[in-house]
């Protein structure tokens, strides 16, 4: 059986990696410029790089809906850049998750295939999904929502080692980023990790890096652009989180709850 899912960012790939472990093949989609941080553990470097290893899985960049069958074949993950999801109608995925994390419905329609997913806020069951899953961290992480939608985005970042906001890392300036320093790189407060336009981007928080945005990235003020871990665990840089974990098992839970497998 064939999902496809759209975005290929840490957390959707966190939700492939999960799926096709399950004996799922997978096909994902995504931005021409991905701005996914945490690049070690997403898909999404498969567009710039043309592959993308997370963990033990391999994704490789398809031109079109034939290669990535062929991709698929192989048992590979293909990626397209198809941030639109106009590959669907020429795939006829037997299961789409949205996982674009947009916080808001950008065009997925619960017709797109038999089961259809939503991830996270913006969607509601019955309507432009079958089922929807809870991103927001506590009690209902990884739920399967039938009726509904899921918890609203509060805009602020769980919690990890005592600190919240302060381990978002964000671009100073409106301008093209350039990093400073390596994905894995341990650091500390006060730390220059990239700049913009010349301004710096510090940290605020001891701890690892986690993520950063590639070098040479557009991008505008205040745009998330880094993460600080502040447990200092670099095997933590490298593998899917807890939260992408537990996010997977639930679009896992519903697809085979609408019988997509």
């Amino acid at each position: 059986m064939t999902v496809l899912i759209r975005g290929a960012g840490d957390m959707a790939s966190g939700i492939a990696l999960r799926l096709f472990h399950a004996g799922y093949d997978i096909v994902m989609t995504e931005l021409g410029w991905p701005t996914a941080i945490r690049r070690t553990v997403s898909f999404s470097e498969a567009v710039r790089k043309g592959t993308s290893l997370v963990e033990d899985v391999l994704a490789v960049r398809a031109e079109d809906p034939d290669e990535a069958r062929a991709i698929m074949r192989s048992r590979r993950i293909p990626v397209l850049e198809d941030p639109q999801g106009l590959c669907i109608h020429r795939i006829k995925p037997d299961g789409v998750v949205d996982a674009i994390l947009a916080k808001r419905n950008t065009g997925t329609k619960i017709t797109d295939a038999p089961v259809v997913v939503g991830v996270g806020p913006g969607f509601t069951a019955g309507v432009d999904c079958h089922g929807v899953v809870e991103t927001m961290r506590g009690h209902d992480l990884g739920r399967v929502i039938l009726e509904g939608t899921a918890l609203d985005n509060t805009g602020v970042p769980g919690t990890i080692g005592g600190y919240g906001s302060e381990r978002v890392l964000r671009a100073p300036e409106t301008g093209i980023f350039r990093s400073r320093a390596a994905i894995g790189d341990l650091v500390r407060k006060g730390d220059v990790v990239a700049e913009v336009n010349g301004i710096p981007m510090v940290t605020g928080i001891d701890g690892v890096l986690r993520g950063l945005l590639p070098d040479g990235t557009p991008v505008t003020k205040n745009m998330k652009s880094g993460d600080v871990d502040p447990r200092g665990e670099v095997r933590c840089c490298f593998t899917v989180s807890d939260k992408a974990r537990a996010v997977g098992g639930g679009v896992l839970e519903a697809l085979m709850r609408f019988s997509c497998k």
